[in-house]
């Protein structure tokens, strides 16, 4: 009997050459899977089922994990406000560890002795993949051929073409990766530190003038509407920011940051939803929590969203980082206002039961009600007992 492996397959050019390679030059019974995250529409999905069963795999399996990525991730990141380097908030890269899960869990239902992906050696994709694979199931033997034979994208073109394959596999001038939490976009342009993306590099355009005011409400740190209207499903209340933000060519911007194998790497990306989600969310927080939730949060969400981006969400702690920002989520129920305007955006403000500022102690700068002027001097005075020590015996 032939050897089983499961191919992450996307349909582009690595992994339709794997296929390819897979049954020919390994004799290999190769069964393709592809997970999705949120980024591919029901056409896109037919098209790439037809695509593998022309390349002659066994079977083919579509792995809907959206919600689980949302649930077990998504959520996640709005809670803790996780934007890497304060700029990026980890839209594609964090879809890869869900994909790795739904692919090695189909390749062990299904008795696979292999599971193959096409990450090349240059990239962060290749790492993640691999270390959930052999995290979960160490007795499943990884295929990486398109990393391993170290091809050039003609070489693979001309194997494909050789074995009869026939599509158009021209490289593009801009590789976007489109996924629920944002669009990542390569190019020239990336690979060089004094450079951006043109226009023409991002897939939505503008398309709105003027001023447009939205509304967006939070339950306990989730999203459940937009503009009044309610949703069971925050994937959806998603897609509704994400339709109206886009139209305003809002959040677009480029990253640079450290990449896990260690060399620095810029990738554009445009991600309305999220900015906006994130933002408002943020904002709801400054007058919902304290000042040490504030802080705690902070911390903990940006060793999270590294995390996340490193390969490393089966770390336990990651379990533990997400029950203490759920736990903070109590009081982040209300609406914030925003008005979109071509290529940016502002926040309004909130409504909420549970806003700190409405508090009968006191107007910032305006009226105090909650203590007298000789128990802020007392106050005062307390509070600079150490500073005055220390000043008086380090006199300079």
């Amino acid at each position: 009997m032939k050897e089983k492996v499961v191919l992450a397959f996307s349909g582009g050019l690595d992994t339709s050459f794997c296929a390819i390679y897979l049954s020919v030059e390994k004799g290999m019974e190769v069964h393709s899977a592809i997970a999705n995250t949120g980024g591919f529409s029901k056409e896109e999905l037919a098209v790439i089922e037809k695509k593998a069963y022309s390349l002659g795999v066994k079977s083919h399996k579509l792995l809907d994990v959206t919600d689980e990525y949302y649930q077990k991730g998504i959520r996640f990141m709005v809670y803790g406000n996780v934007l890497r380097n304060n700029t990026y908030p980890i839209s594609v890269s964090s879809e890869r560890i869900f994909q790795a899960l739904a692919v090695i869990n189909y390749a062990k239902s299904i008795g696979a002795t292999h599971v193959a992906h096409g990450s090349t050696g240059a990239g962060n994709d290749q790492i993640r993949f691999d270390l959930a694979f052999d995290v979960l199931a160490p007795e499943i033997k990884i295929l990486t051929p398109t990393r391993d034979l170290e091809l050039s994208r003609d070489a693979e073109i001309a194997y494909l073409r050789k074995h009869g394959v026939v599509d158009n596999f021209e490289k593009m001038a801009y590789s976007v990766n489109k996924g629920l939490w944002g669009t990542s976009i390569g190019g020239k342009e990336t690979l060089h530190s004094d450079q951006t993306l043109p226009e023409e590099a991002y897939p939505t355009h503008l398309q709105k003038e003027g001023e447009e005011i939205i509304s967006v409400d939070f339950l306990k740190g989730e999203l459940v509407g937009v503009n009044g209207k309610k949703f069971k499903n925050s994937v959806d209340a998603i897609n509704e920011v994400e339709k109206l933000g886009s139209a305003w060519a809002i959040g677009r911007d480029m990253h640079i940051g450290d990449t896990i194998i260690g060399i620095k790497g810029r990738v554009g990306f445009e991600a309305a939803a999220p900015m906006l989600i994130i933002k408002a969310h943020q904002m709801l927080e400054k007058h919902t929590l304290t000042k040490w939730q504030q802080y705690w949060k902070e911390q903990l969400g940006n060793w999270y969203g590294m995390f996340l981006h490193e390969a490393m969400y089966l770390e336990p702690v990651m379990r533990d980082i997400e029950k203490f920002l759920e736990n903070t989520q109590d009081n982040v129920t209300g609406k914030v206002s925003i008005a979109l305007r071509p290529y940016h955006f502002q926040l309004i403000g909130i409504e909420s039961d549970h806003d700190l500022m409405k508090s009968e102690f006191g107007q910032y700068g305006e009226m105090n009600k909650g203590w007298t002027a000789d128990d802020a001097k007392g106050f005062t005075k307390i509070l600079g007992n150490q500073l005055k020590i220390y000043h008086a015996v380090n006199k300079k």
